[in-house]
């Protein structure tokens, strides 16, 4: 098994585990609220007809369905990718028990090998999932088709953890991270200024953050420096 196959064995595994334990927006886990972030980007979209959005490793859908319910009624569109059967299967359940079914499109893909259409979405959102393509290079071609998929005047919403690690708390061990692409903060912001050269940054930000997780049922500290970069074309 290499080490790419390793890390998605886990991350599923992990991500499953999740799904099935925990329910969308009730307190308990990560699950319980969207991205304040992504919301944020939402009123961005005013003025927009038939506003049509990306939403690359969507999940059971945490921030998907907030944005869907927003742009319902203008007749958009979130288009849902995520690798994961199971959830996929969620965000289809969840959808409909908050009224947005006809809003959202769910597609099977792993995102590092997803085609974007050029000049098709006002917004594309990417929350945790870059870190998981599998190598840098898939890294910096998944960004720079997001950012020919997007509209002019249109979002690119990021949020990526940079030099992860995990601990094992019982043993104060430290773990190999389960992270794809895991490379310094300074290396991931460059590669992300060097795409978006010519767009306005709307936020840009370093946040050092550490949360508990399970790995194979052990609980672990996860570590990381979140960078969140939300830029607009122009």
């Amino acid at each position: 098994m290499s080490r790419v196959e390793f890390i998605r064995k886990a991350e599923k595994e992990y991500h499953d585990y999740c799904y099935e334990n925990y329910k969308l927006f009730k307190e308990g886990s990560w699950l319980y609220k969207p991205v304040k972030t992504v919301l944020d980007t939402i009123p961005l979209l005013e003025g927009k007809t038939k506003p049509k959005v990306l939403d690359l490793g969507s999940g059971v859908g945490r921030n998907s369905i907030p944005i869907a319910q927003e742009i319902k009624n203008k007749n958009g569109k979130v288009v849902c990718v995520d690798l994961l059967d199971s959830a996929l299967d969620k965000l289809i359940v969840y959808s409909e028990e908050y009224e947005v079914g006809e809003v959202i499109e769910t597609i099977k893909a792993d995102i590092g090998h997803y085609e974007i259409a050029k000049l098709e979405y006002g917004l594309i959102i990417a929350v945790s999932t870059l870190e998981h393509v599998e190598s840098e290079d898939v890294f910096e071609n998944t960004v720079q088709k997001m950012a020919s998929g997007t509209k002019h005047e249109g979002i690119n919403c990021i949020i990526v953890n940079s030099e992860v690690e995990e601990i094992d708390i019982e043993s104060n061990e430290n773990l190999n991270a389960m992270m794809e692409v895991n490379i310094k903060t300074e290396n991931m912001l460059n590669k992300l200024k060097a795409i978006y050269d010519g767009w306005d940054i709307v936020n840009k930000c370093i946040k050092p953050l550490e949360y508990q997780i399970v790995r194979d049922k052990k609980e672990v500290l996860l570590k990381t420096n979140a960078i969140t970069f939300v830029v607009k074309k122009k």
